[in-house]
């Protein structure tokens, strides 16, 4: 759908929320940029495409309507050839009483569309306009699940045995293994999966997905497929198709329902053959909020107050997959103005930050963290962001560079925050340079968000309570009055700050600090909108370590990191573990989560 600029001016000026300064800003950035004013207002944020198609449809007296995809009826869907649906962009979401056919489109203006749409389905028609994401996701209910679709495809293909060398027409465009990969990525972008995986086996390949954290098995192909859709893959990647003893990396770009992503693609020889890993990076999207992220609280100020410091260090720790390249993301988009220049090395890069230098590391080409950091210094930096503090000079580099006006971001490998610093000394930074540098250190992990249609309240009896008190140590912390003041200010921040895991005080325990009187666990079955898993997303648990004057006195007597640990609780500061807490019993997730990921603690 395209409003047309003038129509757009109209809807921002009716809506009343725009001052005319606003509005002219805007006009000049169109004739800049040379974009259509409907996709800046978007990109700016002003309105949600959902809004502006509710203005449109209310100026030109056409009914707008939210499509719930996975609600079709698929015999309604199916009363519009699919062929056809996609090649107008419209499809009949219901059917009235009386036999009326009610159509969703994207553009009501399209007398084209519309003639045909009347002759293919009768003239007792309703038509209706919605998104063109929420029609795309209405589209995508005319395909089955994977394995049918798979099947489908792979029927296609004749029953000859797998050879090594793959001819070019076996994986062109429009070849089925082709279509093979494009169904297995597609799927996994939708269901929101992180990673690929195309793992062979003796008899069989299998496709695995991580969603939400965990690996899912999707589908088990023939064998003699994997030459195909590796060489498929390489192809894609910009890899050598005739190496298959050594591994390699690559990246391409999809389009999928109107979103860009890129596939970082790892190929790796195993004993069964080449194995493929896919991670999926959706580079359409904005970044996230820190509320949204899971931040609250101190810890929220805490991070605000040492990001707008004009020098000094930020370390964000954790495992592999535990959100730290996301957290920065976020926190150098909400740094990214144009009076500031971010420079970045990273290996690899994974998200892009639009105005940011980001130089992604290469050691064959003499491209390493420490190389690519002095070159950065050169570079007149006001913030500097190191993907991975791997090494003793990187580690000196950067606090040189923190020491020298520089705000520098980077993360490291440890369990929990204490233990980051004694980290830092055993590179061999000298233990005051620590003091004087390192502002604060983020320690997080990720734990699945429980589905916010269908999760259950239960109440838990004493002997849970009581295991409950032990495992998470609340004795130690003052007690279950703590944990209910600490939880009922999380609440409250997250009703003032509207988080997306949509608090009531409903959701709330009582603030009486004499028992644990309700929790929050997984419907067994779940719903349709979590796929029936009882969750949907995940959200970040985390402890911000302040270095205070108290830690930094510790930090120079080289301390042992559980006094580092046991002074910052003192101060205040909220373990990974009580911070998952206080997430589930505001019904964000469950102790089950909390203690998967915060086990080895």
């Amino acid at each position: 759908m395209r409003i047309p600029d003038s129509l757009v001016e109209k809807l921002l000026n009716h809506s009343g929320k725009f001052t005319k300064e606003q509005i002219t800003g805007l006009r000049q950035k169109e004739a800049d940029e040379k974009k259509p004013l409907q996709d800046l207002v978007i990109k700016e944020n002003l309105l949600t495409e959902k809004e502006l198609t509710k203005m449109y449809a209310d100026e030109i007296e056409v009914p707008f309507v939210e499509l719930n995809a996975k609600e079709i009826k698929h015999e309604i869907l199916k009363l519009l050839p699919e062929r056809i649906a996609r090649q107008y962009n419209a499809v009949v979401f219901g059917v009235e009483e009386k036999g009326t056919k009610l159509i969703a489109v994207e553009d009501p203006d399209d007398i084209q569309a519309l003639n045909f749409l009347q002759k293919q389905l009768g003239t007792d028609i309703k038509v209706h306009i919605t998104t063109s994401s929420l029609l795309q996701a209405a589209l995508d209910q005319y395909r089955g699940n994977i394995s049918s679709e798979l099947t489908k495809v792979i029927a296609a293909e004749d029953a000859a045995e797998e050879i090594e060398d793959v001819d070019e027409s076996e994986v062109a465009e429009d070849s089925p293994v082709a279509q093979t990969v494009n169904i297995i990525i597609e799927y996994g972008v939708k269901a929101g999966a992180s990673d690929i995986h195309i793992e062979p086996r003796e008899d069989y390949v299998v496709v695995r997905y991580r969603i939400d954290g965990l690996l899912r098995e999707a589908n088990k192909l023939p064998r003699k497929l994997l030459g195909a859709l590796v060489s498929r893959i390489k192809i894609l990647s910009n890899l050598k198709i005739d190496e298959h003893r050594a591994p390699q990396d690559g990246r391409f770009k999809v389009e999928v329902s109107g979103q860009l992503y890129a596939l970082r693609v790892s190929t790796l020889p195993i004993l069964d053959g080449e194995k493929v890993v896919m991670r999926i990076l959706n580079e359409s999207s904005k970044p996230a909020d820190f509320t949204e992220l899971g931040f609250w609280g101190s810890a929220l100020l805490d991070l605000k107050q040492a990001i707008i410091q004009p020098h000094g260090m930020v370390l964000v720790t954790g495992p592999t997959g535990s959100g730290k390249s996301t957290t920065l993301f976020s926190v150098l988009s909400s740094l990214n103005t144009p009076n500031v220049n971010i420079s970045t090395v990273e290996d690899p890069i994974e998200y892009h930050v639009v105005g940011a230098n980001q130089v992604q590391v290469n050691p064959i080409a003499g491209m390493t963290f420490t190389n690519g950091l002095r070159a950065l210094l050169r570079q007149d930096p006001n913030i500097i962001m190191v993907g991975e503090v791997r090494d003793g000079e990187t580690a000196d580099l950067a606090i040189q560079a923190a020491l020298t006006g520089h705000l520098v971001f980077s993360t490291l490998h440890t369990n929990n925050a204490a233990t980051c610093l004694p980290r830092l000394l055993d590179m061999g930074v000298e233990p005051f340079l620590i003091a004087s540098t390192v502002r604060i250190v983020v320690a997080q992990r990720l734990v699945r968000r429980l589905c916010i249609d269908c999760r259950e309240a239960f109440e838990p009896d004493a002997v849970v309570v009581k295991e409950i008190e032990k495992m998470f140590k609340l004795s130690d912390n003052g007690g279950i009055k703590r944990m209910h003041e600490l939880e009922e200010s999380a609440l409250k921040d997250s009703i003032g700050k509207s988080t997306t895991a949509k608090a009531s005080p409903t959701d709330s325990l009582s603030t009486s600090a004499t028992a644990i009187q309700r929790l929050f666990k997984a419907h067994n079955d779940g719903c349709d909108a979590c796929n029936h898993t009882g969750y949907k997303g995940r959200i970040g648990i985390y402890e911000i370590l302040n270095n205070t004057t108290e830690i930094q006195k510790s930090i120079v007597t080289s301390a042992a990191s559980e006094v580092i640990e046991n002074q910052a609780i003192a101060e205040g500061m909220i373990t990974m573990q009580l911070d998952g807490f206080i997430k589930a019993l505001r019904g964000q997730t469950t102790i089950e989560e909390i203690l998967r990921v915060t086990a080895q603690e």
